[in-house]
């Protein structure tokens, strides 16, 4: 059934036209069944269990299926193939705009976060998508050094790190290199003296490797990384902003899901769901390998969301 339903995914088309208003202005629906989507990575599964378990106590029959491409799952998202999936508001609305107006279009995302929201749903609307609200849980990029380097310079910010003039090897993706978010970034925003980029990825056990050891001062990473505690590291606040504002938010196709009813239940995660909540979901199933579906129940049990 779901290997069914993938190959149908991949070959959907791109939902409604952009000409074609009736199909992007019509009354949002209530549809009885909904499909939830994820993108087939830890948060993502985490994310499509909690919402479908908030729309089954509310109601609704739900099914989740993977989708681990977005250039798959969103025009099946337009199409109403799926109809509700957890996104990243700035990188939705880089994505969208893209998309819309090619890939050298100015950032439509940004630390903004209204900003941001606002250029996110002038693209998602005309194609059938409503955005509902972001929560308070975020997942950005993120830098962390060793918790004894960090205790050594007196740093808890990024600011910290620059003030202070020492030289650091970054350990991150080989994209680093250019990225704004990144060694560049860092270096115009904060005034860190990025020496080298050390190519071992965002986040990866090599790359944390890297900073426990001492080889590298810094490494890449993201605000919901649970394990940095395990490789004795510690983030530094982004106080300055660099990064965009890729708050947690629901995409609904309006047709289909885009009821006051779908809203209140997903509405209902945005006053518990932290960062720091989603990282610790993240290491259950990560570390301690237990099931999206599992964790997902406790948590919404835990703060009384579900019975």
């Amino acid at each position: 059934m779901l290997a069914a339903t993938l190959l149908t995914l991949a070959g959907c088309s791109s939902g409604p036209s952009l000409e074609n208003r009736d199909a992007v202005t019509a009354p949002p629906g209530d549809s009885h069944h909904l499909v939830i989507g994820s993108a087939g990575f830890t948060e993502s599964d985490l994310l499509a269990q909690l919402y479908a378990q908030l729309l089954g106590q509310a109601g609704y029959q739900t099914s989740v299926i993977t989708v681990a491409n977005r250039e798959l799952y969103e025009p099946a998202l337009e199409s109403g193939q799926i109809d509700v999936a957890p996104e990243y508001a700035a990188t939705l609305a880089d994505w969208l705009n893209a998309k819309a107006h090619g890939a050298d279009a100015p950032p439509a995302g940004s630390p903004d976060l209204a900003e941001t929201m606002k250029n996110l749903r002038a693209l998602a609307t005309p194609r059938g998508l409503t955005v509902l609200p972001p929560g308070r849980a975020v997942d950005q990029n993120a830098f962390a050094v060793s918790a004894s380097y960090a205790r050594r310079h007196h740093l808890k910010t990024l600011s910290d790190l620059g003030a202070s003039g020492l030289k650091v090897r970054l350990a991150a993706g080989d994209e680093c290199v250019k990225r704004p978010y990144c060694a560049p970034g860092l270096k115009k925003v904060y005034g860190i003296d990025i020496t080298a980029v050390d190519p071992k990825g965002v986040g990866t056990t090599p790359a944390k490797q890297a900073v426990q050891s001492g080889r590298d001062q810094m490494v890449l990473t993201t605000t919901t990384d649970a394990t940095l505690g395990s490789f004795g590291l510690v983030l530094l606040a982004d106080d300055k902003h660099l990064q965009n504002a890729d708050y947690i938010v629901p995409v609904v196709n309006r047709a289909r899901a885009g009821s006051e009813r779908v809203a209140k239940a997903l509405g209902k995660l945005n006053d518990v769901l932290t960062t720091k909540d989603l990282a610790d979901m993240n290491q259950q199933v990560d570390t301690w390998r237990r099931l999206p579906a599992d964790v997902a129940r406790t948590y919404l049990k835990d703060k009384g969301l579900i019975k």
